[in-house]
Protein backbone atom coordinates (compact mmCIF):
# COMPACT_ATOMS: atom_id res chain seq x y z
CA UNK A 1 0.00 0.00 0.00
CA UNK A 2 1.19 3.53 -0.72
CA UNK A 3 -0.02 6.83 0.67
CA UNK A 4 -1.26 9.66 -1.58
CA UNK A 5 1.26 12.31 -2.52
CA UNK A 6 1.16 14.91 0.21
CA UNK A 7 3.85 17.20 -1.15
CA UNK A 8 3.12 20.90 -0.94
CA UNK A 9 5.54 21.74 -3.77
CA UNK A 10 2.64 22.09 -6.20
CA UNK A 11 -0.24 23.96 -4.48
CA UNK A 12 -2.70 23.00 -7.24
CA UNK A 13 -4.51 19.74 -6.68
CA UNK A 14 -5.85 18.10 -9.80
CA UNK A 15 -8.12 15.07 -10.32
CA UNK A 16 -8.94 13.35 -13.60
CA UNK A 17 -12.60 12.36 -13.88
CA UNK A 18 -13.76 9.69 -16.34
CA UNK A 19 -17.37 8.57 -16.63
CA UNK A 20 -19.65 6.30 -18.63
CA UNK A 21 -21.52 9.30 -20.00
CA UNK A 22 -23.97 7.11 -21.90
CA UNK A 23 -25.73 6.49 -18.58
CA UNK A 24 -27.84 9.17 -16.93
CA UNK A 25 -26.91 8.09 -13.39
CA UNK A 26 -23.20 8.27 -14.28
CA UNK A 27 -23.67 11.79 -15.67
CA UNK A 28 -25.45 12.87 -12.47
CA UNK A 29 -22.69 11.45 -10.26
CA UNK A 30 -19.99 13.02 -12.44
CA UNK A 31 -21.61 16.45 -12.13
CA UNK A 32 -21.79 16.00 -8.35
CA UNK A 33 -18.07 15.21 -8.20
CA UNK A 34 -17.23 18.23 -10.36
CA UNK A 35 -19.25 20.57 -8.19
CA UNK A 36 -17.95 19.24 -4.86
CA UNK A 37 -14.28 18.90 -5.77
CA UNK A 38 -13.99 22.34 -7.36
CA UNK A 39 -15.77 23.81 -4.32
CA UNK A 40 -12.84 22.47 -2.26
CA UNK A 41 -10.26 24.03 -4.55
CA UNK A 42 -9.46 20.92 -6.59
CA UNK A 43 -9.15 21.26 -10.36
CA UNK A 44 -11.13 18.62 -12.25
CA UNK A 45 -9.87 17.45 -15.63
CA UNK A 46 -12.32 16.00 -18.15
CA UNK A 47 -11.99 14.50 -21.60
CA UNK A 48 -13.41 17.02 -24.11
CA UNK A 49 -16.16 14.71 -25.36
CA UNK A 50 -17.24 13.76 -21.85
CA UNK A 51 -17.34 17.42 -20.80
CA UNK A 52 -19.69 18.01 -23.73
CA UNK A 53 -21.82 15.00 -22.74
CA UNK A 54 -22.07 16.37 -19.20
CA UNK A 55 -23.12 19.78 -20.59
CA UNK A 56 -20.71 21.58 -18.28
CA UNK A 57 -19.41 25.09 -18.86
CA UNK A 58 -15.85 25.21 -17.44
CA UNK A 59 -16.13 28.97 -16.99
CA UNK A 60 -18.77 28.47 -14.29
CA UNK A 61 -16.40 26.57 -11.99
CA UNK A 62 -13.71 27.91 -9.70
CA UNK A 63 -10.84 26.93 -9.54
CA UNK A 64 -12.05 25.51 -12.81
CA UNK A 65 -12.50 22.51 -15.03
CA UNK A 66 -9.86 21.53 -17.56
CA UNK A 67 -10.66 19.65 -20.74
CA UNK A 68 -8.22 17.56 -22.76
CA UNK A 69 -8.51 15.90 -26.18
CA UNK A 70 -7.82 12.16 -26.56
CA UNK A 71 -8.18 11.69 -30.30
CA UNK A 72 -4.43 11.24 -30.88
CA UNK A 73 -2.00 8.90 -29.06
CA UNK A 74 0.11 11.87 -28.00
CA UNK A 75 -3.00 13.46 -26.45
CA UNK A 76 -3.82 10.32 -24.49
CA UNK A 77 -0.30 10.23 -23.07
CA UNK A 78 -0.97 13.58 -21.35
CA UNK A 79 -4.51 12.82 -20.13
CA UNK A 80 -3.51 12.09 -16.53
CA UNK A 81 -0.42 14.31 -16.32
CA UNK A 82 -0.11 16.01 -12.89
CA UNK A 83 -3.30 14.34 -11.59
CA UNK A 84 -3.12 12.86 -8.10
CA UNK A 85 -5.76 10.28 -8.98
CA UNK A 86 -8.44 9.41 -11.51
CA UNK A 87 -12.05 9.05 -10.39
CA UNK A 88 -13.81 6.55 -12.63
CA UNK A 89 -17.62 6.46 -12.63
CA UNK A 90 -19.28 3.42 -14.17
CA UNK A 91 -18.61 -0.31 -14.14
CA UNK A 92 -15.50 -2.45 -14.56
CA UNK A 93 -15.50 -1.73 -18.29
CA UNK A 94 -15.12 1.99 -17.60
CA UNK A 95 -12.27 1.26 -15.18
CA UNK A 96 -10.51 -0.84 -17.83
CA UNK A 97 -10.85 2.10 -20.23
CA UNK A 98 -9.33 4.35 -17.58
CA UNK A 99 -6.47 1.89 -17.07
CA UNK A 100 -5.79 2.14 -20.81
CA UNK A 101 -5.88 5.95 -20.84
CA UNK A 102 -3.61 6.29 -17.80
CA UNK A 103 -1.28 3.35 -18.49
CA UNK A 104 2.32 4.18 -17.66
CA UNK A 105 1.53 7.35 -15.70
CA UNK A 106 1.29 5.79 -12.23
CA UNK A 107 -1.98 7.63 -11.62
CA UNK A 108 -4.12 5.58 -9.18
CA UNK A 109 -7.70 4.77 -10.19
CA UNK A 110 -10.66 5.19 -7.85
CA UNK A 111 -13.69 3.36 -9.19
CA UNK A 112 -17.26 4.31 -8.27
CA UNK A 113 -19.38 1.35 -9.29
CA UNK A 114 -22.62 1.93 -11.15
CA UNK A 115 -22.49 -1.42 -12.94
CA UNK A 116 -23.27 -4.92 -11.76
CA UNK A 117 -20.56 -6.77 -9.81
CA UNK A 118 -17.83 -4.14 -10.11
CA UNK A 119 -14.84 -5.99 -8.67
CA UNK A 120 -12.39 -3.26 -9.65
CA UNK A 121 -14.38 -0.46 -8.01
CA UNK A 122 -13.81 0.70 -4.46
CA UNK A 123 -17.01 2.69 -3.88
CA UNK A 124 -20.70 2.23 -4.67
CA UNK A 125 -23.39 4.69 -5.71
CA UNK A 126 -24.44 5.26 -2.08
CA UNK A 127 -20.85 6.15 -1.10
CA UNK A 128 -20.51 9.27 -3.26
CA UNK A 129 -20.47 11.83 -0.42
CA UNK A 130 -18.01 9.86 1.72
CA UNK A 131 -15.81 9.23 -1.33
CA UNK A 132 -15.65 12.95 -2.10
CA UNK A 133 -14.69 13.64 1.54
CA UNK A 134 -11.96 11.00 1.39
CA UNK A 135 -10.47 12.62 -1.72
CA UNK A 136 -10.63 16.13 -0.28
CA UNK A 137 -9.02 14.99 3.00
CA UNK A 138 -6.59 12.59 1.24
CA UNK A 139 -7.91 9.66 3.29
CA UNK A 140 -6.99 6.94 0.84
CA UNK A 141 -4.18 4.61 -0.07
CA UNK A 142 -3.32 2.80 -3.28
CA UNK A 143 -2.11 -0.68 -4.13
CA UNK A 144 -0.33 -2.01 -7.19
CA UNK A 145 -1.97 -4.68 -9.33
CA UNK A 146 0.01 -6.98 -11.58
CA UNK A 147 -0.55 -6.54 -15.32
CA UNK A 148 0.48 -8.57 -18.36
CA UNK A 149 2.34 -7.43 -21.46
CA UNK A 150 1.14 -9.03 -24.70
CA UNK A 151 2.90 -9.29 -28.04
CA UNK A 152 1.40 -10.66 -31.26
CA UNK A 153 3.62 -12.07 -34.01
CA UNK A 154 2.85 -13.11 -37.56
CA UNK A 155 5.90 -15.03 -38.65
CA UNK A 156 8.81 -13.07 -37.22
CA UNK A 157 7.00 -9.75 -37.51
CA UNK A 158 5.70 -8.06 -34.36
CA UNK A 159 2.24 -6.78 -35.30
CA UNK A 160 0.90 -5.69 -31.90
CA UNK A 161 2.35 -4.79 -28.50
CA UNK A 162 -0.17 -4.06 -25.75
CA UNK A 163 -1.01 -4.80 -22.10
CA UNK A 164 -3.94 -6.01 -19.99
CA UNK A 165 -5.04 -5.54 -16.40
CA UNK A 166 -7.58 -8.39 -16.36
CA UNK A 167 -6.82 -10.78 -19.20
CA UNK A 168 -5.95 -11.44 -22.79
CA UNK A 169 -7.99 -14.01 -24.67
CA UNK A 170 -7.41 -15.90 -27.90
CA UNK A 171 -10.79 -16.82 -29.38
CA UNK A 172 -12.21 -18.33 -32.53
CA UNK A 173 -13.34 -15.73 -35.04
CA UNK A 174 -16.21 -17.79 -36.46
CA UNK A 175 -18.87 -19.33 -34.25
CA UNK A 176 -19.18 -22.50 -36.33
CA UNK A 177 -15.45 -23.30 -36.41
CA UNK A 178 -13.15 -24.65 -33.71
CA UNK A 179 -9.78 -23.02 -33.11
CA UNK A 180 -6.69 -25.26 -33.20
CA UNK A 181 -3.94 -23.98 -30.92
CA UNK A 182 -0.84 -25.22 -29.15
CA UNK A 183 0.10 -23.74 -25.78
CA UNK A 184 3.67 -23.19 -24.66
CA UNK A 185 5.00 -22.34 -21.20
CA UNK A 186 8.56 -21.14 -20.66
CA UNK A 187 9.67 -22.19 -24.11
CA UNK A 188 8.30 -25.75 -23.86
CA UNK A 189 5.10 -27.10 -25.49
CA UNK A 190 2.34 -27.99 -23.05
CA UNK A 191 -0.60 -29.23 -25.10
CA UNK A 192 -2.50 -28.89 -28.34
CA UNK A 193 -6.16 -28.02 -28.03
CA UNK A 194 -9.13 -27.85 -30.34
CA UNK A 195 -11.15 -25.25 -28.45
CA UNK A 196 -13.24 -22.10 -28.44
CA UNK A 197 -10.29 -20.16 -27.07
CA UNK A 198 -7.72 -19.65 -24.31
CA UNK A 199 -7.70 -17.05 -21.51
CA UNK A 200 -4.47 -15.78 -19.96
CA UNK A 201 -5.32 -13.78 -16.84
CA UNK A 202 -3.89 -11.91 -13.88
CA UNK A 203 -5.01 -12.42 -10.27
CA UNK A 204 -7.02 -9.19 -10.63
CA UNK A 205 -8.71 -10.66 -13.70
CA UNK A 206 -9.40 -14.00 -12.02
CA UNK A 207 -12.93 -12.82 -11.13
CA UNK A 208 -13.66 -11.72 -14.71
CA UNK A 209 -13.48 -13.80 -17.94
CA UNK A 210 -11.23 -16.34 -16.19
CA UNK A 211 -13.98 -16.96 -13.62
CA UNK A 212 -16.65 -17.41 -16.31
CA UNK A 213 -14.39 -19.86 -18.14
CA UNK A 214 -14.04 -22.04 -15.02
CA UNK A 215 -10.72 -20.72 -13.76
CA UNK A 216 -9.80 -20.26 -10.09
CA UNK A 217 -10.33 -17.14 -8.01
CA UNK A 218 -6.88 -15.88 -7.03
CA UNK A 219 -6.36 -13.31 -4.28
CA UNK A 220 -4.92 -10.08 -5.77
CA UNK A 221 -1.89 -10.21 -3.47
CA UNK A 222 -0.75 -13.45 -5.11
CA UNK A 223 1.85 -13.02 -7.82
CA UNK A 224 0.98 -15.49 -10.57
CA UNK A 225 -0.31 -15.87 -14.11
CA UNK A 226 -3.33 -17.97 -15.06
CA UNK A 227 -4.15 -19.89 -18.23
CA UNK A 228 -7.58 -21.39 -18.88
CA UNK A 229 -8.78 -23.25 -22.00
CA UNK A 230 -12.33 -22.52 -23.16
CA UNK A 231 -14.41 -25.59 -24.09
CA UNK A 232 -11.34 -27.60 -25.14
CA UNK A 233 -11.80 -31.03 -26.74
CA UNK A 234 -8.98 -32.74 -24.83
CA UNK A 235 -8.42 -35.08 -21.88
CA UNK A 236 -6.04 -32.56 -20.31
CA UNK A 237 -7.70 -29.17 -20.39
CA UNK A 238 -7.53 -27.82 -16.86
CA UNK A 239 -7.02 -24.28 -15.59
CA UNK A 240 -3.41 -23.71 -14.60
CA UNK A 241 -1.57 -21.26 -12.36
CA UNK A 242 2.07 -20.56 -13.21
CA UNK A 243 4.89 -18.43 -11.81
CA UNK A 244 4.80 -14.67 -12.45
CA UNK A 245 8.17 -15.05 -14.17
CA UNK A 246 6.78 -17.54 -16.71
CA UNK A 247 6.24 -16.67 -20.36
CA UNK A 248 3.03 -18.03 -21.88
CA UNK A 249 2.55 -18.46 -25.61
CA UNK A 250 -0.43 -19.49 -27.72
CA UNK A 251 0.05 -20.38 -31.39
CA UNK A 252 -2.77 -20.67 -33.89
CA UNK A 253 -1.85 -23.76 -35.87
CA UNK A 254 -1.32 -23.46 -39.60
CA UNK A 255 -3.73 -26.35 -40.05
CA UNK A 256 -6.62 -24.63 -38.27
CA UNK A 257 -9.72 -24.18 -40.40
CA UNK A 258 -10.35 -20.49 -39.94
CA UNK A 259 -8.79 -17.66 -37.96
CA UNK A 260 -8.74 -16.38 -34.42
CA UNK A 261 -8.92 -13.04 -32.70
CA UNK A 262 -7.09 -11.68 -29.66
CA UNK A 263 -8.82 -9.46 -27.13
CA UNK A 264 -6.97 -7.47 -24.44
CA UNK A 265 -9.29 -6.60 -21.54
CA UNK A 266 -12.19 -6.91 -24.01
CA UNK A 267 -11.15 -3.56 -25.51
CA UNK A 268 -8.22 -3.92 -27.91
CA UNK A 269 -8.38 -6.55 -30.61
CA UNK A 270 -6.02 -8.09 -33.17
CA UNK A 271 -6.86 -10.64 -35.86
CA UNK A 272 -4.95 -13.92 -35.63
CA UNK A 273 -4.57 -15.74 -38.95
CA UNK A 274 -3.23 -19.33 -39.00
CA UNK A 275 0.38 -19.27 -37.84
CA UNK A 276 -0.03 -16.25 -35.55
CA UNK A 277 1.54 -16.38 -32.11
CA UNK A 278 0.91 -14.37 -28.96
CA UNK A 279 3.31 -14.14 -26.04
CA UNK A 280 2.20 -13.15 -22.55
CA UNK A 281 4.47 -12.18 -19.69
CA UNK A 282 4.29 -10.17 -16.50
CA UNK A 283 3.80 -6.49 -17.27
CA UNK A 284 6.57 -3.99 -16.66
CA UNK A 285 4.07 -1.37 -15.47
CA UNK A 286 1.49 -2.22 -12.77
CA UNK A 287 -1.85 -0.46 -12.39
CA UNK A 288 -2.55 1.32 -9.11
CA UNK A 289 -6.03 1.06 -7.57
CA UNK A 290 -7.22 3.36 -4.79
CA UNK A 291 -8.36 1.84 -1.53
CA UNK A 292 -10.65 3.67 0.89
CA UNK A 293 -11.03 0.75 3.30
CA UNK A 294 -8.82 -1.99 4.74
CA UNK A 295 -11.40 -4.73 4.31
CA UNK A 296 -9.88 -8.06 3.19
CA UNK A 297 -10.49 -9.51 -0.26
CA UNK A 298 -12.55 -12.29 1.32
CA UNK A 299 -15.15 -9.78 2.47
CA UNK A 300 -15.19 -8.20 -1.01
CA UNK A 301 -15.74 -11.63 -2.56
CA UNK A 302 -18.62 -12.40 -0.19
CA UNK A 303 -20.26 -9.01 -0.79
CA UNK A 304 -19.89 -8.96 -4.58
CA UNK A 305 -21.19 -12.51 -5.12
CA UNK A 306 -23.65 -12.51 -2.23
CA UNK A 307 -22.06 -15.67 -0.82
CA UNK A 308 -23.93 -17.40 2.06
CA UNK A 309 -21.94 -17.20 5.31
CA UNK A 310 -24.73 -17.62 7.85
CA UNK A 311 -23.70 -19.84 10.75
CA UNK A 312 -20.02 -18.87 10.61
CA UNK A 313 -18.38 -18.84 14.03
CA UNK A 314 -14.89 -17.54 13.36
CA UNK A 315 -12.56 -15.87 15.84
CA UNK A 316 -13.88 -12.35 15.30
CA UNK A 317 -17.45 -13.56 15.60
CA UNK A 318 -16.61 -15.37 18.86
CA UNK A 319 -14.96 -12.23 20.24
CA UNK A 320 -18.03 -10.21 19.37
CA UNK A 321 -20.32 -12.76 20.99
CA UNK A 322 -18.14 -12.96 24.15
CA UNK A 323 -18.12 -9.15 24.39
CA UNK A 324 -21.91 -9.09 24.13
CA UNK A 325 -22.19 -11.74 26.86
CA UNK A 326 -19.75 -9.87 29.13
CA UNK A 327 -21.71 -6.66 28.71
CA UNK A 328 -24.93 -8.47 29.55
CA UNK A 329 -23.36 -10.13 32.62
CA UNK A 330 -22.11 -6.75 33.82
CA UNK A 331 -25.58 -5.32 33.42
CA UNK A 332 -27.04 -8.30 35.34
CA UNK A 333 -24.35 -8.24 38.04
CA UNK A 334 -23.16 -11.77 37.17
CA UNK A 335 -19.53 -12.83 37.78
CA UNK A 336 -18.74 -15.97 35.77
CA UNK A 337 -15.12 -16.14 36.96
CA UNK A 338 -12.07 -17.16 34.89
CA UNK A 339 -13.28 -20.76 34.38
CA UNK A 340 -16.88 -20.04 33.41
Amino acid sequence: MSEPNRSDADPVRRVLLLAHTGREDARDVARAFCKALTAHGIVVRLIEQEAADLELDPALFEPGIETVPTSRPEDRALTAADCELAVVIGGDGTILRAAELTHGTGTPLLGVNLGHVGFLAEAEYDDVESTISAIVERRYTSEERLTIDVQVFQGKKLVSDTFALNEVSVEKAARERMLEVVVEIDGRPLSRWGCDGVVCATPTGSTAYNFSAGGPVVWPGVEALLIVPISAHALFARPMVVAPTSVLAVEVLESTNGAGVMWADGRRTVELPPGARIEVRRGTTPVRLVRLHDSPFTDRLVAKFGLPVQGWRGASERRRRDADESAQDLADGVDRGPHA
